[in-house]
């Protein structure tokens, strides 16, 4: 049974490259800089707790997500969560590290979502990563969202039935008018870890992608310290 003691919001992120700005941020204002303090790992990541909050890095995909967040719930059940980190853009208005969320009506921190600098949209949830310009145009024509993710629909979903209220808070890390610099579907294992082999490999069979791949790199860095930027405004 879980301690409900706990009831810090919690923050959701899927990948470390997406919670270490924040992390790095969020231990310097509540943490005084000190190693914050690991209270559970997950399939793919820990969770941390700063000062007011806890930190999920809870994995990339539907299935990690579900099983990290379900343990973090046996650690305590917030007070209302968010859940972010990057995500591909199917709205052409959209551009790179845009900010966009989604809230239940009556969300605690809506008012921090308001002012923002970001824009109210809609996510599809999806098990795949969308890589090219044609497939996020298809995804949009049928479905009508914004904005592709692979965590923040089923976080809602367990949110939603536990009467917790939560958000999706996430950043633009790839336009809906461009394409990937590599498959990157074909880059990870059955169970949505990077292989670094893998990646190598793809690397190999697409040598024109170098350049591609240094930019995409730094265009998630600097989304990732956006999405940071905004979170430390957290009414907490």
């Amino acid at each position: 049974m879980a301690d409900t003691s706990d009831q810090r919001p919690l923050i959701v992120l899927a990948v470390l490259d997406e919670t270490r700005p924040f992390l790095k941020l969020a231990t310097a204002r509540w943490a005084g800089g000190k190693r914050p303090v690991a209270v559970r790992r997950g399939p793919q990541g820990i969770e941390a707790s700063v000062g007011p909050i806890r930190i999920l890095t809870a994995g990339m995909g539907q299935a990690n997500a579900e099983a990290s967040f379900r343990a973090a719930l046996e650690v305590g059940i917030p007070e209302w969560v968010v859940t972010g980190g990057f995500t591909g853009g199917l709205n052409q208005e959209l551009a790179l590290s845009d900010l966009i969320w989604d809230a239940d009506p009556g969300f605690p921190a809506r008012r921090w979502l308001e002012t923002s600098g970001g824009r109210r949209g809609s996510f599809l949830c999806k098990s795949t990563i969308a890589v090219t310009a044609v497939a996020k145009s298809a995804l949009r024509r049928e479905t009508g969202a914004d904005a592709v993710e692979m965590e923040s629909g089923v976080l809602r979903t367990l949110c939603h039935q536990r009467g917790i209220p939560s958000a999706t808070f996430r950043v633009i890390s790839d336009t809906a008018g461009t394409d990937m610099p590599l498959d990157f579907n074909r880059t990870t294992t059955s169970d949505l870890r990077l292989s670094p082999w893998r990646l190598v490999r793809e690397i190999l069979l697409h040598p024109g992608s170098i350049p591609q791949l240094i930019r995409f790199q730094g265009e998630t860095s600097r989304a990732a310290q956006r999405l940071a930027v905004e979170l430390m405004r957290l009414p907490v």
